[in-house]
């Protein structure tokens, strides 16, 4: 299953694309824009692919020329949390800065509306984006604790 949603400000089309409905070259392009950020930038040397993201649904924002430049993952409620999670946020640097982040987690909030009606959304963020996320709603239900050598906290935004 594959839905467009609407164009943020910064221009770019988005996508919800259930693990079947990827194409190779789409989930190619999502793939290394995680790792990309997640492993080469973030110098972290864990597996980004962990076994969950066939079990998701997927959100890809895509510019004029269908070049991926952000996505996010929706975690189903009772596969990794008991609520719904959002994960695996990315930004490709070259947009960072241009409100590209909130529009894709606004677009990720609507994704657990739609399939998770009146349900809290849990994510597990940086430390560092803390603040970002309460901006959203969100409020820290943990200490930090180290996550692949980040600092991290559990948020959950209320339903």
């Amino acid at each position: 299953m594959s839905a467009d949603v609407q164009t943020p400000p910064t221009g770019l089309r988005w996508q919800w694309i259930d693990w079947p409905g990827f194409d190779p070259d789409t989930l190619y392009a999502l793939l290394k824009l995680r790792s990309d950020i997640f492993v080469v930038e973030q110098n972290c040397a864990y597996p980004d692919m962990d076994g969950l993201d066939p079990q998701c649904r997927h959100l890809v924002g895509r510019d004029g020329n269908g070049a991926v430049q952000a996505g996010l993952r929706l975690v189903p409620p009772g596969v990794k949390h008991a609520a719904p999670a959002l994960g695996r946020l990315v930004v490709a640097p070259s947009l960072r800065g241009t409100g590209l982040g909130r529009a894709l987690m606004r677009a990720g909030l609507e994704g657990c509306q739609r399939w998770y009606p009146g349900q809290r959304v849990f994510l597990s963020g940086q430390q560092h984006l803390e603040d970002f996320y309460r901006t959203l709603g969100f409020e820290t239900v943990s200490a930090p604790y180290l996550e692949d050598g980040i600092p991290h906290v559990d948020m959950l935004r209320p339903a």
